[in-house]
């Protein structure tokens, strides 16, 4: 009995979602600690494009004690998280070695948002005190990275 187009195709689609399911997660959790050792902050760091954030982020104070990724990825849910790993990583990956990082690194809307809910998830307990209509940088101004710790510039 052979098969029509449509169910070749879809055969195909599974096939292929699952051979991309199965590589993932080997790239995630199968060489020792990769998942672990791309979470750290020296990771992050060691692209030299990112050099000023770590170390304005290295000598911040309350958040020094966090990973760029308790900020900077979703941390709601595991396969969120995993997701939005996957692909920002791979888009930095692609980006940093075909040229096309700019050396003033600025964080995107989507990349803000996922800021945002980050700071109201850590600090809920104090959230009912503010206005949620702004973003937390707006007030916090220390929260860049380019305001903190030893890159921080003042204003007269």
């Amino acid at each position: 009995m052979a098969l029509s187009r449509l169910s070749k195709m879809v055969l195909y689609l599974v096939g292929f979602g699952g051979l991309a399911a199965v590589l993932g997660l080997f790239l995630a959790f199968g060489p020792p600690q990769l998942f672990a050792k791309t979470s750290t902050p020296e990771f992050c760091g060691s692209c030299h494009v990112l050099e000023p954030q770590y170390e304005a982020w290295f000598h911040a104070g309350a958040h020094r004690r966090i990973a760029c990724v308790d900020c900077h990825l979703p941390n709601d849910t595991f396969p969120r998280h995993l997701l939005w790993k996957t692909v920002d990583g791979v888009h930095d990956v692609i980006r940093f070695n075909t040229g096309q990082v700019s050396e003033a690194i600025k964080l995107s809307d989507r990349g803000a948002g996922v800021v945002q809910e980050n700071c109201l998830r850590c600090h809920a307990t104090t959230m009912f005190r503010v206005n949620e209509d702004r973003n937390c940088w707006s007030c916090h101004r220390r929260l860049s990275h380019r305001l903190s710790g030893a890159m921080e510039t003042r204003s007269p």
